[in-house]
């Protein structure tokens, strides 16, 4: 397993934007891909990682939303997620994200959702998410459509979220 590099909107926005185009079939070669991105996330880290944030735009989704240091390890793998039905019911969460370090603010997002998407051996799956769930999934499939978490917010904190991951960027140079 690599660890890849994470792609940032100080650098990378162009491709961050990109619609990742979907999966014909799980095979070894997108389990490698996974598994490269499932080490990636933890070595971040974070709780969710999309194929685009990698530099691949391929509808492939890598979380484990298990909490605490001594929590065993849940990975999860979504290949070509679609939602299938959403709450009219929202609730707010503060949002961060690996492409857009150090950044958090409040995003609001239906409270719930089903899905259904291929696992990591190809299987169909269908599920309700709630809670961190459902908040991470519509994070992650966002980025799929060329969407970041700080596109939710006012024109204003984005501008000053990227100002402020491009400085950053600057002195840790």
């Amino acid at each position: 397993m690599t660890i890849r590099r994470i792609l940032t909107v100080d650098a990378d926005m162009a491709t961050l934007k990109e619609v990742s185009k979907p999966v014909e079939a799980v095979d070894d070669d997108l389990r490698a891909l996974m598994d490269d991105m499932l080490e990636t996330m933890y070595d971040a880290p974070g709780i969710g990682l999309a194929a685009i944030q990698v530099g691949v735009a391929r509808r492939v989704i890598v979380m484990d939303i298990s909490r605490g240091e001594d929590a065993p390890r849940e990975p999860r793998y979504f290949v070509n997620p679609e939602i299938l039905w959403a709450s009219e019911e929202t609730a707010p969460y503060e949002e961060g994200c690996l492409s857009v370090p150090d950044i958090f603010d409040e995003v609001e997002r239906p409270a719930k959702v089903r899905l259904r998407y291929l696992n990591y051996q190809g299987e169909t799956i269908e599920e309700d998410a709630e809670d961190l769930y459902a908040v991470c999934i519509q994070h992650e499939m966002d980025h799929l459509n060329g969407v970041l978490f700080i596109d939710h917010l006012s024109r204003l904190k984005r501008t000053r979220a990227v100002a402020k991951v491009k400085k950053a960027a600057r002195v840790d140079a």
